[in-house]
């Protein structure tokens, strides 16, 4: 019980600081830019891109990496455009309505809540020592899953210090909460 309750405090952190992170502060939108002649943009996603999933381009078949000569097709054509990394999904009537997507993150937050809050109340840590660790996990999940995406995917450093902060912060922000909690006698 107890970490579950650690659990739901952290959760509701995180979740408020998200909410700030992108509604008040510019820190969730850090590396997002506007296209120039979005119409143009839609309507080559729509024709070029018409079925729902992940894109990068410029793309090479996968099954032809071992044709030489379609390798240097793509490394020429590479070195001239810019690189792409698009994901495409149906068109949605849901308008501005966010609720099905804050429920998801919401209870994304609550299940990391529930690991980390579990990991902190295992140890003998001091207050302090759980609110580093919490985030360390915060760090963690960053190093394994934003940082690829600079590396492999040329995600802006914008982008990239945007998500350290919305994560680090976040989850320094929870671990104080949940530590405090779990250290309630």
């Amino acid at each position: 019980m107890r970490i579950g309750i650690a659990a739901l405090i952290g959760a509701i952190v995180m979740f408020v600081w998200q909410f700030c992170a992108h509604m008040v502060l510019p820190i969730g939108t850090m590396g997002f830019r506007l296209p120039q002649n979005e119409d143009v943009v839609l309507q080559a996603v729509a024709t070029g891109l018409p079925a729902s999933g992940v894109y990068l381009l410029p793309s090479i078949d996968p099954a032809k990496m071992s044709d030489e000569a379609v390798v240097k097709a793509w490394t020429e054509k590479a070195a001239k455009n810019p690189m792409v990394f698009a994901v495409v999904s149906p068109p949605s009537n849901e308008g501005m309505s966010m609720a099905p997507q804050l429920v998801k993150q919401f209870i994304t937050n609550l299940l990391g809540a529930v690991l980390i809050a579990w990991v902190l109340a295992a140890t003998a840590w001091t207050m302090g020592m759980r609110v580093i660790g919490s985030l360390a996990f915060g760090v963690f999940g960053w190093l394994l899953n934003i940082v690829p995406q600079w590396n492999w995917y040329r995600f802006p450093a914008d982008f990239m210090v945007g998500n350290l902060l919305e994560q680090g912060i976040g989850w320094l922000l929870a671990g104080v909460a949940m530590a405090w909690w779990l250290g309630r006698r």
